[in-house]
């Protein structure tokens, strides 16, 4: 998230509650809640921990406001009145945010230091070009990012032009980066690099990519791609 350093928090305030109100949650995890709507038997609650913040006739009621009489719900944790009702909305979704401060040539060596040693803040000048390597780092480690490189038939690898994904991707995910119709034609991928036992490996679309991967994709039609 981009902002502006000059205005303080007002302008983090006010972005983070639009986001809030349509259900995306920034730096948070999903609630520790077992919820599940049964056809019968009324509502079962239970917790495995203490709860400060809510009870079961608490939790009674929002239930009814949603029309859900019958339903499991298990606390795992301590958790809100409103992370339940996240739950029983099923329709969240979190995710992690850095907060980029933009203009810190304009503001104070104190005030810069103050907003650089919040969680998930780095403090930038685009204008006189401050800090952006460390930015770039930043972001690179925090969004788990890998650099995956495409191979043609008899040729070397492209290392000038990879394909940046997030870390946990696999070869359909490639393919789907690749061509959107391309995870159809898919017929087998070559593989070289850490997450093969040997180079080039024969996989499937269920094979898990690591950084710098190279990957040559073979289609039905025994045309290859890249």
């Amino acid at each position: 998230m981009m902002l502006d350093a000059t205005k303080k928090d007002v302008h983090r305030h006010l972005l983070e509650k639009e986001l809030e109100s349509v259900g995306i949650r920034l730096n948070k995890q999903k609630p520790n809640i077992y919820f599940k709507v049964k056809k019968g038997g009324g509502i079962s609650f239970n917790s495995t921990c203490p709860l400060t913040k809510i009870d079961e006739k608490l939790v009674q009621m929002i239930l009814h406001e949603y029309k859900i009489f019958n339903a499991e719900v298990l606390f795992r944790e301590d958790c809100t009145a409103d992370e339940l009702i996240d739950v029983i909305c099923a329709n969240r979704v979190y995710l992690p945010c850095l907060y980029v401060y933009n203009k810190i040539d304009q503001i104070s060596i104190e005030e810069v230091d103050r907003i650089a040693r919040q969680p998930n803040s780095v403090v930038v000048s685009c204008n006189m070009k401050l800090n952006l390597d460390y930015l770039l780092d930043i972001l690179w480690e925090d969004l788990s990012l890998i650099r995956v490189y495409t191979k043609k038939p008899g040729q070397p690898p492209d290392f000038s032009d990879g394909l940046i994904l997030r870390r946990g991707v696999t070869v359909e995910h490639v393919c789907h980066a690749i061509h959107r119709t391309l995870a159809a034609q898919f017929k087998y991928a070559l593989v070289w690099g850490t997450s093969t036992k040997y180079s080039p490996q024969r996989v499937g679309t269920n094979h898990m990519m690591h950084d710098e991967d190279v990957i040559q994709i073979i289609k039905k039609i025994n045309a290859f791609i890249c």
